[in-house]
């Protein structure tokens, strides 16, 4: 071949039979090889060249046009153009169904890596460090089709971090599903948490077909992780553990397997590890498996909106007792409707005897009532610092302010991964509640 290093040719001469590279002119005697084709040509043939063609074969008909071609916007002209009327010309039909276009992976500066400076990346050491998977979660999903993507050690770290929630996560159900021999659940014995997730999972799985569909895989990125880490890992693994019956079991079983179906394509060997220990599997492999479709079946909407407003107010009623030192051992008068007390209780730390109907007077009180809840504390009175409280504020307030900035900015907004700028406006919220709380005191 005299395709030499990423399509530099150096030009071929022969003498007496003898094929020579030269750089310069060789001078009388010596013929130019006529044999020699631009990489970017050779590189355009390959769709239909190697399967077979010029000759009608099995290959060809099943395999060509393909249906993606991946590429970097810098090589449309040398490469995607070459191909489509060398496809064109030799074969009548286009040789892909679709382009996706990616922009190029710069420093965090948003210099192009080069040798020069010094600023390129040696992947195999990314990957001693932190993994493949955390490597390629973090480029596949870090960016918008045909933007640049910035190079930053920190968001490897984060995806590192996301794989590490999801081992953990998948640790807790394993254990509590050892004994399971089968998947198929009741419907008729669902509890309203477990009603929730089968929902919020129809609805991701709805949303990440659509967006797989269209390349959007920095979208896919988003909603996966809000998923796994805020709806399963945070709310619905700790709601099952005061409910761990034989359907709640299944129901983690069913949602950790769907989790794993849709981050395969994005970290496969992770994935392809916690599918092989599930003790009910579909496949021996998650490769092999069915990737996962929307159910309408396991849509329940009004347990979602129920349980929705039940998980705002916990986490309302948490920051209110945190801002008034509300111990454990205060006792609670709580009024709810029977299905939900035990949602209530047990995010909440409710003990039984802490229970009261009737308190002191001496005792101070504190109450949070929405459309589902009705409870008040009760706890001994504690002298107010008025100089930590007034700290308290001014730290709130250097915070609250700080977000607003940073909200108010359309690149950050924009440019910024969903998941951390959503992470942000819930952040402010609750600082600001915090904030209106404390000046009330």
């Amino acid at each position: 071949s005299r395709q030499l290093w990423w399509g530099h040719q150096i030009p071929a001469w022969y003498k007496d039979g003898e094929m020579k590279v030269q750089v310069t002119s060789p001078g009388d005697g010596w013929v130019q090889d006529s044999d020699v084709l631009d990489t970017w040509f050779s590189s355009a043939l390959w769709p239909f060249s190697s399967l077979g063609w010029p000759n009608d074969t099995t290959l060809l008909d099943r395999y060509y046009p393909t249906n993606v071609l991946v590429t970097g916007y810098d090589i449309i002209p040398f490469w995607v153009n070459r191909m489509t009327f060398q496809a064109l010309e030799f074969t009548g039909k286009r040789p892909f169904k679709d382009c996706i276009i990616h922009g190029l992976i710069r420093d965090k500066q948003g210099r192009k890596m080069s040798k020069s400076l010094g600023n390129g990346v040696d992947p195999m050491d990314v990957i001693e460090e932190y993994g493949c998977d955390a490597l390629r979660y973090f480029l596949t999903t870090n960016s918008a089709p045909g933007m640049d993507l910035r190079y930053d050690i920190e968001k490897v770290k984060s995806s590192w971090n996301f794989i590490n929630k999801l081992w953990n996560a998948s640790r807790f159900v394993l254990m509590n599903i050892e004994d399971l021999k089968s998947r198929e659940f009741d419907y008729s014995d669902l509890t309203i948490s477990d009603k929730w997730i089968l929902t919020k999972k129809n609805l991701i799985i709805k949303s990440i077909t659509s967006s797989m569909d269209k390349y959007d895989f920095h979208n896919v990125g988003n909603e996966l992780y809000k998923f796994v880490w805020e709806d399963f890992c945070d709310w619905y693994i700790e709601l099952s553990k005061s409910n761990m019956n034989d359907t709640t079991k299944k129901v983690l079983l069913d949602v950790l397997t769907t989790i794993l179906k849709l981050l395969h394509p994005f970290m496969p060997y992770v994935t392809e590890e916690i599918y092989s220990m599930l003790p009910v599997k579909e496949q021996e492999s998650i490769m092999i498996s069915s990737y996962p479709v929307f159910n309408k079946e396991e849509i329940f909407n009004e347990s979602k909106e129920i349980l929705e407003k039940v998980l705002e107010d916990i986490v309302a009623i948490r920051n209110l007792k945190a801002t008034n030192k509300v111990t454990k051992d205060s006792l609670v008068e709580i009024k709810t409707e029977e299905n939900l007390l035990k949602v209530y209780s047990s995010q909440l730390k409710i003990k039984q005897e802490n229970l009261v109907n009737e308190v002191p007077s001496s005792l101070k009180s504190i109450n949070y009532k929405s459309k589902y809840i009705d409870i008040t504390y009760y706890f001994e009175q504690e002298e107010v610092d008025n100089n930590k409280i007034l700290e308290e504020i001014e730290k709130l307030t250097a915070s609250i302010e700080r977000r607003k900035k940073l909200l108010a900015n359309e690149n950050y907004v924009n440019k910024a991964p969903k998941n951390i700028v959503e992470l942000d406006r819930e952040k402010l919220k609750e600082e600001e509640e915090k904030l209106s709380l404390l000046k009330n005191k």
